[in-house]
Formats: C-alpha cells, sequence, structure tokens
C-alpha cells in the first residue's frame, strides 16, 4: 500500500516539474552568443556569456571550439520587472 502511494506520488511530482522549460526558469539571460568548446573525447564545455561574437571568437581561438547563438536569449529581460522613478 505505501509503494501504491509513493508510485501516485511521483506520477503527480514528475510531469509538474518537467514541464517548466528553461526559459521559464531563467527568463532574462543578456548574453546573446555561446562559446562551444572542442574536446578530444567528443564533449566539451559550454559558455553563453559572451556580448559579441568577437568576444566569443577570441576565446575560442587556439583552444578550439566554435560559437553559437545562445538559445536562451532574452534581450528584453523580464517581463514582469519593470524599472520606474519616482521623484517627491
Amino acid at each position: 500500500m505505501r509503494f501504491m502511494i509513493k508510485a501516485i506520488g511521483v506520477l503527480i511530482v514528475v510531469p509538474a516539474t518537467l514541464s517548466l522549460t528553461p526559459a521559464k526558469a531563467l527568463p532574462y539571460n543578456p548574453y546573446p552568443w555561446c562559446a562551444e568548446y572542442s574536446s578530444g573525447n567528443g564533449g566539451g564545455g559550454t559558455n553563453c556569456g559572451f556580448l559579441t561574437i568577437e568576444q566569443c571568437r577570441a576565446t575560442v581561438s587556439g583552444i578550439g571550439g566554435f560559437c553559437t547563438p545562445n538559445q536562451f536569449y532574452n534581450p528584453g529581460g523580464s517581463a514582469g520587472r519593470t524599472r520606474s522613478s519616482r521623484h517627491h
């Protein structure tokens, strides 16, 4: 009986957490370029912290890799975040 309750709990919780997309988890990403680093073993790292493609290319130059557009780039920032200034 305890196993059934745990199984039902997992069936409810897991789909709810999988429905969160990375765009919702990270609504604001100001960096439009990513460096994909090469590795001899078929796996390399990724750094999505570049404002310009020139910065990205300078980073991968000589160490191997290439630059790609950041798929999570959001130049406008969060829709819910607004700035207001009030002068009293």
